[in-house]
């Protein structure tokens, strides 16, 4: 029997094409996921809903590998538990079929590759942002403390009669910024 497993990152995004592949495919049951698949340690009940579904001599049929999983690691644990219990995968995009000795041996491939092409993108992001801390600009959140209210601040909590929750109403600011800035000594 053919268990379908289909997954999206975002509520957002539409299961649509994924579920029309896996139906030409022939799956008498689908099961599916709105969640990233970038951590492990995310739930995915659609998943454990299908491995639980799934019998002896069963496969699991996924659209595209990172569907099921996003590190090589993941995925060949993925494939030995399926192997363990007598159970296939089945990835239509890369005509991956680990029912068979050729389908296995492809698995390992472009699993690696698509971890390879992802650590090349976490280089070229980390390269990306150090290049532009070294221009000069810097990601995050702009700071609500400009040098006029960094001076103002110290001057209102000098004023002993002021109460903390008056000084940042003043400044526009959450007591949290304000004690940020007393303990890194900007007042």
């Amino acid at each position: 029997m053919k268990i379908g497993y289909m997954r999206v990152s975002t509520f957002d995004q539409n299961l649509d094409m994924q579920e029309d592949a896996l139906k030409r495919d022939g799956c008498d049951k689908i099961f599916s996921d709105k969640v990233s698949g970038a951590s492990s340690k995310i739930e995915r009940p659609g998943l454990s809903s299908a491995l639980d579904y799934m019998r002896e001599g069963d496969t699991l049929v996924i659209y595209k590998l990172d569907r099921l999983g996003r590190t090589l690691k993941g995925l060949i644990q993925m494939i030995n538990e399926l192997g363990d219990k007598k159970m296939g995968l089945k990835s239509l995009s890369e005509s991956i079929d680990t029912t068979t000795a050729n389908g296995k041996l492809i698995f390992h491939i472009f699993g690696a590759i698509s971890e390879f092409e992802r650590d090349i993108i976490r280089e070229r992001t980390r390269a990306g942002l150090g290049a532009a801390r070294a221009r000069g600009r810097v990601g995050g959140r702009p700071t609500k403390m400009t040098p006029e209210k960094i001076k103002m601040a110290k001057q209102l909590h000098a004023d002993t009669s002021l109460e903390i929750k008056d000084i940042v109403k003043t400044l526009g600011v959450s007591r949290a910024v304000f004690y940020r800035m007393l303990k890194s000594a900007l007042i």
